[in-house]
């Protein structure tokens, strides 16, 4: 268990439900910790990281999990780790397939309030969750939303979405903006601002991606998104995230500088962004798919101990706010 365990000791500082914008990840994880303990149902827990995850939340109080799983292999990790998980709700289930089919159901029933994606592909995941029979698809779409904390950037940046829609037409990419909002509002802003991106802030005909972030803008300006929402596009992403680039282009902007929501207009261009700052920005980051009843917490292999963590957290606060 070692140092895995010791990671995100208590904070001094307390953040309120709903009076506090979220602005770090380690806030995140405090208000998940201060809020009702959820019951979190993991697909194939048999997996050394996300177990230790967790181990972790849970020791925290901010989930009472429920694992579905190949038990010996959970019960070897837990020992290899030195993780207590005794107390724990287990069902043994080896066939991958079959325990996504029970975890859905799960939550489905009400016996847990939010998914997490263990050892399993996500298209099995997904599969369970859309099926009509247990009862978590809505009329709204599934979509990728990342946060980011950016160093030298004065609040966590929602990326969306690069990982789920490959080249999302306008109405989905309406929905994508929805599901975003929605995260973004359960974090505690107030007011969400919203980025389009393309490669330039003209529309032209000839870039389909300007046309589709223009009449976002426009579709927000009629209020679709309510009233505390600003979509501007298509905006260029120096123009997004830095008011300097603003002010010496001379574009005027109610989010330049100070965007929450970088809605992306491919899934290349939301991965690329992503990885880039993971990856050469040294960002910290959590996921969420949003769209389904309920938030599932899909990680990647590669992704830290500390993003599966923040991952789990971010579940939480969002399920106790739906």
């Amino acid at each position: 268990m070692s140092l895995r365990l010791k990671f995100l000791l208590n904070t001094s500082k307390k953040y309120v439900k709903g009076e506090n914008m979220i602005t770090k990840l380690e806030m995140l994880v405090d208000t998940a910790k201060q809020g009702k303990t959820m019951k979190l149902v993991v697909a194939a827990a048999h997996d050394e990281d996300v177990l230790g995850a967790i181990c972790k939340a849970a020791i925290d109080k901010i989930i009472d999990p429920i694992l579905v799983g190949d038990k010996n292999e959970i019960l070897a990790i837990a020992d290899r780790q030195g993780l207590e998980i005794s107390n724990y709700e287990i069902h043994d289930i080896t066939d991958l397939y079959e325990a996504a089919k029970f975890s859905v159901k799960l939550v489905s029933e009400g016996k847990g309030d939010f998914l997490m994606k263990g050892l399993i592909d996500t298209a099995i995941l997904l599969k369970a969750v859309l099926d009509k029979e247990y009862g978590l698809r809505t009329d709204r779409l599934l979509s990728h939303v990342m946060i980011y904390e950016v160093p030298h950037y004065h609040k966590l940046i929602y990326l969306t979405d690069g990982g789920m829609n490959i080249e999302p037409s306008f109405d989905e990419k309406v929905k994508i903006t929805e599901n975003a909002i929605d995260a973004c509002k359960a974090l505690g802003n107030k007011v969400v601002k919203v980025a389009a991106i393309a490669a330039k802030e003209k529309v032209s005909e000839k870039m389909p991606t300007t046309v589709d972030a223009r009449k976002l803008q426009e579709l927000c300006e009629q209020g679709h998104f309510g009233p505390n929402a600003i979509v501007e596009g298509p905006l260029a992403l120096d123009l997004a995230i830095s008011k300097d680039a603003a002010a010496i282009k001379k574009f005027k902007s109610e989010v330049s500088g100070d965007v929450d929501i970088l809605l992306v207009p491919t899934i290349e261009v939301g991965n690329g962004i992503g990885k880039t700052l993971t990856y050469l920005a040294g960002a910290e980051s959590a996921g969420i798919i949003m769209g389904a009843k309920v938030p599932v917490v899909l990680t990647s292999r590669a992704d830290s101990y500390e993003a599966k963590l923040y991952s789990i957290a971010l579940g939480s606060v969002i399920s106790m706010n739906s």
